[in-house]
């Protein structure tokens, strides 16, 4: 310790470093990075999408299998036979729905993550300005 500092400035100087190091810190923190936010986004966007396909897959499938139990119904008996394609119709769209607002929510994610990435850009670019005083 110098004879010239005192507490005061000893706590300043603590504080600044502190400050410094934070600043060091987030700097270098990927969460800020509008890049990151753009990756993070499609990759949260190609997750959606994919699982809109398995729900189209599985509504296909789905699809297939009420024909098969149609075409056996009908074999067995025609009252039965409406029935069972009834409920296969109501299945098939049943998982049409499922599989359309799998894609929706896709698109609407994909569409979020695009107006992020904008937003994060704009926000990039302002703070890279150089501020007038």
């Amino acid at each position: 310790m110098t004879k010239g500092t005192s507490f005061d400035d000893r706590l300043s100087a603590a504080a600044q470093a502190k400050k410094a190091q934070l600043e060091k810190f987030r700097a270098r923190s990927e969460a800020n990075d509008p890049a990151f936010a753009e990756r993070q986004a499609a990759r949260q966007a190609v997750s959606l999408a994919r699982e809109a396909r398995t729900a189209e897959r599985n509504a296909t499938r789905l699809a297939g299998v009420a024909r098969e139990v149609a075409e056996k119904a009908a074999s067995d008996a025609a009252v039965e036979a409406e029935q069972a394609a009834r409920d296969a119709a109501v299945e098939a769209e049943q998982a049409a729905r499922g599989a359309e607002v799998a894609r929706q929510a896709a698109d609407d994610v994909a569409l979020q993550a695009e107006r992020k990435a904008a937003r994060d850009a704009r926000y990039a670019a302002r703070k890279a300005r150089p501020r007038k005083r």
